[in-house]
């Protein structure tokens, strides 16, 4: 089993900040990309940001380029936390959503079907 745990989300005025962590445990892949999306109330789950396993590739949906960045730490021994965050700059309202991490083949890769590994999501809400 792999587990996916989110975690830094909350409520914040327009132009704020806020910073996502998501942490990997369990029985991960030798490698792996990951990745954040985001599902607004009826709306349909959407890529936000992909990074790749050793970090060095980064891809982000249009609406977020210049404001979200995504990073990950990679440590592999028995007490590291592989953990990806998202540190979000200048939000608007339009980013409020649950913010979900996934694990996956491409960290490229925009369709929700072919991501593997899911958290339980945190939610942003900006406030105008």
């Amino acid at each position: 089993q792999v587990q996916l745990v989110e975690s830094g989300g909350g409520l914040v005025q327009t132009g704020g900040s806020l910073r996502l962590s998501c942490t990997a445990s369990g029985r991960t892949p030798d490698t792996y990309n990951m990745a954040w999306f985001r599902q607004a109330p009826g709306k349909e789950r959407e890529f936000v940001a992909g990074i790749s396993w050793r970090g060095e590739f980064t891809f982000y949906t249009d609406s977020v380029k210049g404001r979200f960045t995504i990073s990950r730490d990679n440590a592999k021994n028995a007490n590291a936390k592989n953990t990806v965050y998202l540190q979000m700059n200048g939000l608007k309202p339009e980013d409020t959503a649950v913010y979900y991490c996934a694990i996956g083949d491409k960290y490229d890769d925009d369709s929700v079907l072919l991501w593997d590994y899911w958290g339980q999501g945190t939610q942003v809400t900006v406030s105008s």
